[in-house]
């Protein structure tokens, strides 16, 4: 066990009491302890049966595989019609919503014996009142009570059930936890990696119902409505700015594969299932090899998860179910493509590349240059309780309704559809945050010193990586100086006319992806046909890759078809 859980265990063993509340962050071995603690409690005879209550039914059965490597039996297969198992099992392992639609049944067997109930990820009782009042009907008379999570914290008032609440000056009540080890406990010691967060700004367009075009720098103060569609747009898998940071982060990602981590794994986090399947697409068209995905409507979906853990494949991408919980050591890099901007969320979406396995790994996460964002990545080894009837609560980030809203897909039927259509986003490295500290000056994507941030050696340790960094950001500001006083000569600026002819094909392709945008509006227009269908007849008649991946001729070619439809 690590020196967290030892102590832990022996906080609880000493006190041995009804309810205890375990906060570990994400990778430090929240699982290990629980079970540790069910193994302690059957042998002693102080329960009989072990109840785990999970997130997700993926969760359910990393449970079950987990208890089973310690010799503890848990029925993950359990069904409220069954209403039973086998006498061989040492208890069972159950979701939150399977909880809440029969309580009564889960009461009356935790009743017929002394039982442990482990709730993992409590902070999910508060999710829906359903979901609350289920456990405490299913669990109040049980014998013991553990309490896990991550992220002991709310967005919300909803109470988390067996939690203890203490008064704070000001009004308002805060959770009270029986043993906390943060981020920054668990990477002093060496559990959890450093993450080094690499934010990407750009200018976004788009145009409204009325024909306006706006256009916003990524990352700058804007309204929340102008964030929000700046955002929408730079995440749009038919435009620049996505295909320029999965590129980035491919390239992160071979280069630690190359220098000490050969199983390196990356998770792309998208909005919904189809913009998941596009973003599979252009990592195909990148690197040649099908990406994992992961929709959480496909049964497979769990085996599809062990089946990437245990490989050494390079890429995943799914939606928001792989956010928590889901145990799969070997990511290292991430990119955060999706528009949740709650605390609660990126914490546990951040959680998925922290777990060490070895001295010096180190994990990269991509993500939008935007305000909440960063501000979230800046104060990842903040400790958090969940604070209810807070005074004047102040929104924590964008309100995620308004987010949701401006963030619909463009092939959505609704409101949104006629109000707003994501024109363009170029991607340029905005800045490396790390340890709370931002460092770099905004440089473009493909450029010498963008290549040294995504080129740090694989395996470092927390000190290190932050002197990497300071000296990286010192060469990137001596360069500039230099270049500043220096004056082209002839010689330079023969070298700086093939960069110049590059320029000048960007500037085409933009204009080419720009228009056949536009086609593919009208021709909704007329149609009712949703973008993504009419990007992919396209494809599927013509060939050649996604949009944000076409070569000229094949973009000219689109077009082309388009007018004649």
């Amino acid at each position: 066990m690590r020196a967290w859980q030892r102590r832990a265990l022996t906080k609880y063993l000493t006190r041995r009491p009804k309810d205890f509340l375990a906060v570990a962050t994400p990778g430090a071995g929240k699982t290990t302890f629980g079970l540790r603690v069910a193994a302690e409690l059957l042998a002693d005879r102080t329960v009989e049966r072990i109840t785990v209550v999970a997130p997700t039914e993926h969760l359910k059965h990393q449970w079950a595989q987990a208890a089973a490597r310690i010799g503890v039996a848990l029925d993950s297969n359990f069904s409220n019609s069954t209403g039973s198992t086998s006498s061989d099992f040492d208890g069972v392992v159950l979701t939150y919503a399977q909880v809440a639609a029969h309580p009564s049944r889960h009461r009356v067997r935790t009743e017929q014996y002394r039982t442990l109930v482990i709730l993992d990820e409590i902070h999910h009782g508060g999710d829906a009142k359903s979901w609350g009042d289920g456990i405490r009907e299913a669990f109040s008379d049980a014998t013991r009570r553990l309490s896990l999570t991550g992220t002991p914290f709310r967005s919300d008032d909803s109470p988390i059930p067996f939690v203890t609440y203490e008064p704070e000056p000001g009004g308002g009540q805060r959770s009270k936890a029986d043993h906390s080890y943060g981020y920054s406990d668990a990477l002093r010691d060496g559990v959890v990696r450093p993450v080094v967060f690499l934010a990407y700004s750009g200018q976004a367009s788009w145009r409204t119902s009325a024909g306006e075009e706006f256009t916003a720098r990524l990352g700058e103060p804007l309204s929340a409505e102008q964030t929000s569609r700046a955002w929408r747009t730079a995440l749009d898998p038919h435009g620049d700015w996505i295909p320029a940071v999965l590129s980035a982060a491919h390239r992160r990602l071979m280069k630690l594969r190359d220098s000490g981590v050969p199983d390196a794994g990356g998770l792309v986090i998208a909005t919904d299932q189809q913009i998941a399947r596009d973003y599979a697409e252009l990592l195909y068209a990148m690197t040649g090899k099908k990406p994992a995905l992961i929709l959480s409507d496909d049964p497979k979906s769990s085996s599809r998860i062990a089946e990437f853990a245990a490989s050494d494949d390079e890429w995943m991408v799914a939606v928001r179910m792989v956010s928590e919980g889901v145990d799969v050591p070997r990511l290292s890099v991430g990119v955060y493509a999706t528009n949740a901007s709650t605390p609660l969320y990126f914490a546990q979406a951040i959680g998925r590349f922290v777990r060490s396995r070895r001295p010096g790994e180190t994990a990269s996460v991509f993500l939008p240059s935007v305000p909440v964002l960063l501000d979230l990545a800046s104060k990842l080894e903040a400790q958090r309780d969940h604070v209810l009837g807070k005074p004047h609560r102040e929104p924590e980030g964008l309100e995620d309704g308004l987010l949701a809203d401006a963030n619909k897909r463009k092939d959505e039927p609704g409101e949104d559809e006629k109000t707003f259509e994501s024109l363009h986003a170029d991607a340029e490295l905005d800045q490396v945050i790390y340890d709370g500290s931002s460092f770099g000056t905004t440089t473009l994507v493909g450029s010498d010193e963008e290549s040294d941030y995504l080129g740090l050696p694989g395996l470092l340790d927390a000190e290190q990586v932050r002197t990497l960094l300071q000296q990286r950001q010192a060469d990137q500001v001596t360069r500039r100086t230099t270049a500043a006083k220096a004056r082209p000569t002839d010689d330079q600026q023969a070298k700086d006319a093939p960069n110049a002819a590059e320029r000048q094909t960007g500037q085409n392709l933009h204009a080419l992806r720009k228009e056949l945008n536009t086609l593919v509006a009208l021709h909704h227009q007329r149609t009712g046909k949703p973008h993504g269908q009419v990007h992919n007849e396209l494809r599927t008649r013509l060939g050649g890759p996604p949009t944000a991946m076409a070569t000229a001729d094949q973009l000219s070619e689109r077009i082309k078809a388009l007018r004649a439809w």
